[in-house]
């Protein structure tokens, strides 16, 4: 199994968020907030709640804005006592994260493929968790690394079910069989991200133009290496100003499902 203290959690974060131009024509999508804090921060406080606490973010559009967040944490994130005299400070509470957080330049216009070969020489494991940097859900991670494990598969993508147009995945019990990207029709089990990887996968991406959901899981899926783990709970990408306005409406009325800890 997954060594929790020492596993890393590669985020893409490099995308443009043309579909919510509204809130990142200013920051990338992943800084784009919910109750206050970015969809990112989200996203780690869901692993950082089972126990895993190193980072590797894939910067891209205006990533400078990704690392100023995490190297001022303590201004967004804590209370702060600031002497005007002196231009010093305390923070007056401990921060509640313990977390590592690799913040790496992957380029502009890199594919989602590429941009793993970019922080490559910085995953240190056999085994580490990849996921979007714009997407929620309640998935219990200890389940999806059991599920990964008990497949003997070199990955694992986490599928559901969402009532839109993504991305589908053919499956033969708990299988993936192939991955064909939007097609049409409703109910299909789609890729919502959360995967867990061999780092081996990463010698199946051709370069930094490369897609991840394109040639390497099209490969896995059809050498039966690919795996699924089935997540029917809460699950929603922030794509459009409408879902992020659903995240925050959730957040705000304090039924947040993936608000666990």
């Amino acid at each position: 199994m997954l060594a929790k203290l020492s596993t890393q959690i590669v985020i893409l974060a490099g995308g443009l968020g043309t579909r919510i131009s509204e809130e990142t024509h200013l920051k990338p999508k992943p800084m784009v907030e919910i109750g206050g804090m970015p969809i990112i921060w989200h996203i780690m406080k869901i692993y950082s709640y089972y126990g895993f606490k190193r980072f590797v973010i894939c910067c891209g559009y205006k990533g400078s804005v990704i690392k100023e967040f995490f190297v001022n944490y303590a201004m967004h994130a804590q209370s702060i006592r600031v002497y005007t005299r002196t231009n010093s400070l305390t923070v007056e509470h401990q921060c509640a994260e313990d977390w590592e957080v690799l913040l790496c330049d992957t380029g502009l216009d890199t594919g989602t493929g590429g941009r793993l070969l970019h922080v490559d020489k910085y995953i240190d494991s056999q085994h580490f968790m990849l996921t979007y940097g714009d997407g929620l859900a309640n998935i219990n991670i200890d389940d999806l690394i059991t599920s990964h494990y008990t497949s003997n598969c070199l990955a694992t993508v986490t599928a559901v079910r969402p009532p839109g147009r993504f991305g589908v995945l053919d499956l033969d019990k708990s299988l993936v069989t192939s991955f064909s990207e939007k097609p049409s029709g409703d109910g299909s089990w789609i890729s919502g991200g959360f995967f867990v990887i061999d780092k081996s996968c990463l010698s199946l991406i051709d370069s930094y133009a490369s897609s991840w959901e394109d040639k390497p899981l099209n490969t896995l899926a059809s050498t039966g290496q690919l795996n699924a783990y089935c997540h029917t709970g809460f699950w929603q990408p922030m794509d459009t100003l409408r879902d992020k306005n659903r995240l925050e409406d959730l957040w705000n009325n304090g039924n947040a499902p993936w608000k666990a800890w």
